[in-house]
């Protein structure tokens, strides 16, 4: 299984783990595949972003898919000054991960974690398993308490 998969299992924390198949999708719009393959509300599928920071540092944005990353925020809740998206060979070296498939669970090194306040008052979120095709569903307290994450305005 996935390392997504095996962090969640060793905090025995709940979920579900869906599988679907991807057709023809390019890799911006995997999240929103994923949640047509499915039948889930777009509102309630989240993808998982790596960023970096002003001062070097990689952090982990998890947004709605249909939602585009505001840096701004994002750097306004890190701290810093400015931020942009990571280079894709860079969040796959930092996470373990390939583009299309990050999970913000399980990733080879811990970054900071920072979760869309759209994700209040969802009974359940569906994030990257850490493999295209694979989906989790667990509570955003859930994935709160996975990955120490900040809840927080990421887009808009």
């Amino acid at each position: 299984m996935t390392p997504a998969v095996t962090a969640l299992d060793g905090l025995k924390l709940p979920y579900e783990l869906l599988e679907y198949e991807l057709s023809g999708s390019s890799d911006k719009d995997i999240g929103l595949a994923a949640a047509r393959a499915l039948g889930l509300p777009e509102a309630a599928v989240f993808k998982t972003l790596i960023a970096e920071l002003a001062d070097g540092a990689l952090v982990v944005a998890v947004i709605p898919v249909a939602e585009k990353l505001n840096l701004k925020q994002l750097a306004r809740a890190c701290g810093v000054k400015s931020a942009k998206m990571a280079d894709t060979r860079a969040a796959e070296r930092a996470t373990g991960y390939l583009t299309g498939g990050i999970s913000p669970l399980g990733q080879k090194r811990s970054h900071r974690t920072l979760l869309a306040d759209q994700a209040n008052g969802l009974d359940l979120i569906y994030v990257s398993a850490g493999r295209r095709g694979l989906e989790l569903a667990l509570t955003p307290g859930a994935l709160i308490e996975a990955t120490a994450a900040s809840v927080c305005t990421l887009t808009g």
